[in-house]
C-alpha cells in the first residue's frame, strides 16, 4: 500500500464513486432490492463534492480508484464521515484504515473534535479496530425501521495515538 494515493475526488469522478457505493454495499450480500433502495442514498452528487463544509477524498493506486471518503462538517467541532466505501476486492487490505486515519487528519487540521459514523452492522468491527466507540443507533435514510449503529471518534486523541 505505500503507493497508495488519497487526494480530492473530482465533480467528474461522481458517477464513478457512487458505483463504488454501490459495489461496496453489495459485498455483504444484500438483495438487490435493498441495494436499489439504498441507490439514492448512496449517490454521489458532483456539486456537493464542491460544497462548502463537504469534503470527499478518493484512494487510488496506479490510476485505479480502490475507495473514498466523504466528510460533512456539521458544526464548528463536530463532522460525520458521510461515506467510506472500499472496492470488494480491496477490502481487508488496509484502504478503509487508511482513508480513516486520512479523514481524522483533515478533521483535525480544521479545528475538529468528534468524528461521527453512523456505519453499515457489517462494519461495525472495522470501525472499532480504529478507535470508535458506539454511541446509539439511528434510523436508515433508506430503509424505514431499520436502525444502523452510530460511532465517534475523539479526533484530538486518536490523533496523538497516530503519531
Amino acid at each position: 500500500m505505500n503507493d497508495l494515493v488519497i487526494r480530492p475526488a473530482e465533480t467528474e469522478q461522481a458517477d464513478a464513486l457512487s458505483q463504488l457505493a454501490m459495489r461496496s454495499k453489495a459485498h455483504w450480500g444484500y438483495s438487490k432490492e435493498f441495494i436499489d433502495a439504498c441507490a439514492a442514498e448512496l449517490r454521489v452528487e458532483a456539486a456537493a463534492l464542491n460544497a462548502n463544509g463537504y469534503w470527499c477524498f478518493v484512494a487510488s493506486q496506479n490510476n485505479s480508484m480502490l475507495g473514498y471518503y466523504a466528510l460533512q462538517q456539521e458544526s464548528p467541532t463536530h463532522f460525520e464521515l458521510e461515506a467510506l466505501f472500499v472496492e470488494p476486492a480491496e477490502i481487508g487490505r488496509g484502504i478503509g484504515r487508511k482513508l480513516v486515519e486520512h479523514a481524522l487528519k483533515q478533521v483535525s487540521v480544521a479545528d475538529g473534535k468528534v468524528l461521527i459514523i453512523q456505519g453499515d452492522p457489517n462494519a461495525a468491527a472495522f470501525y472499532l479496530a480504529v478507535g470508535a466507540r458506539e454511541v446509539g443507533k439511528r434510523e436508515s435514510g433508506s430503509i424505514p425501521g431499520r436502525f444502523l449503529p452510530v460511532f465517534e471518534i475523539d479526533v484530538q486523541q486518536s490523533v496523538k495515538e497516530s503519531l
